[in-house]
């Protein structure tokens, strides 16, 4: 037989997406024999999708520390000592050349974060001068720039922008454990106006925060359950940074997270599921479970904001290792 006929996938089937999940049935997933749970989300995943294409996607951190949150896990906020120095929002002409470079690499869509907890208007336009530019370079855009109002998310999808990233993070839960300067329901918020403004939306969580087990099933149903899937739903293992609360938090059992990417992809079949940030602190075995598990998506570059990630040249050695392609996201 042909590797064309071994690696080929299964012909799309419609399947009627769910917004129903219950934490019952979520639970009982997650505690599926390992074998069988990665075999329903592959079985999924080849419905969907070209199961040896992985899309490519790179992050730029263009305005650096200082933000008045108080994220956990986050080393930009003003209210920890960390080694992260704050830098103002960066020259249009230098994001343009980190959007060249990330796309000389492979990558099809070019993503910005800002740390600030609501961007100011002329903040905003200067913001949409940045999607112009990497949108004439070819690729998609995302950016990621706290909570919006109503002008501002009307100004980035005028803008052109492609996709707005909003993490919840955590389930409503436990999230007033991570996270005190921002309500659950602000997120929510700025995801109904983001989705109402006609964007795509990019919105996953953390998991190794000190979650329990209920706290990753109840995360991954608030995302299914929204009105619409998340097109891109960006999966994160927490990276400790010394001087944030949750350094030294107990580590997360890596088969944990590979169960958690499979469940995410059996409740959104259709969205592509990102490899993020922690990375850089996972074998290429483990990840290569998580792409068995429906992961279709990483971020590549040495830098996730202000975070190690895997260079480049490794990412395309463990591509060719695998025998997987990368691809652009399609809409």
């Amino acid at each position: 037989m042909s590797l064309d006929l071994v690696s080929a996938t299964v012909a799309p089937v419609e399947v009627e997406l769910r917004h129903d999940w219950q934490l019952a049935e979520v639970q009982a997933l997650f505690n599926k024999p390992f074998n069988d749970l990665l075999y329903q989300a592959q079985t999924m995943h080849r419905q969907h999708f070209d199961p040896n294409e992985i899309q490519v996607s790179s992050l730029l951190s263009i305005k650096t520390g200082s933000c008045s949150e108080d994220c956990a896990y986050c080393p930009q906020s003003v209210r920890y000592d960390t080694e992260v120095e704050s830098e103002a929002l960066m020259p249009i002409d230098q994001v343009l050349a980190s959007a060249q470079k990330a796309k000389d690499q492979g990558a099809s869509r070019f993503c910005m974060g800002a740390a600030w907890r609501r961007p100011k208007d002329k903040d905003v336009a200067r913001v949409v001068e940045m999607v112009q530019g990497v949108k004439a370079l070819g690729m998609e855009t995302c950016v990621t720039l706290g909570m919006l109002t109503d002008e501002q998310t009307a100004a980035l999808k005028a803008g052109g922008l492609d996709y707005y990233n909003h993490n919840l993070d955590t389930s409503e839960e436990y999230y007033s454990e991570v996270i005190t300067t921002r309500t659950y329901q602000d997120r929510l918020d700025t995801l109904q106006r983001v989705r109402e403004a006609g964007l795509n939306v990019c919105c996953g969580g953390i998991v190794g925060m000190g979650e329990s087990d209920a706290d990753r099933a109840k995360l991954l149903i608030e995302l299914a359950n929204l009105p619409q899937h998340p097109e891109s739903v960006p999966i994160n293992m927490l990276v400790q940074v010394e001087g944030t609360p949750m350094m030294g938090s107990e580590l997360l059992d890596p088969l944990i997270f590979v169960r958690t990417i499979a469940v995410a992809r059996i409740l959104m079949p259709k969205s592509r599921v990102r490899l993020s940030a922690g990375r850089a602190e996972m074998s290429d075995e483990m990840q290569a479970l998580c792409f068995l598990s429906g992961a279709n998506s990483i971020f590549y570059g040495e830098k996730l904001l202000t975070t190690d990630n895997p260079v480049t040249e490794s990412d395309q050695l463990l591509f060719q290792r695998l025998g997987v392609r990368t691809g652009a996201l399609q809409h």
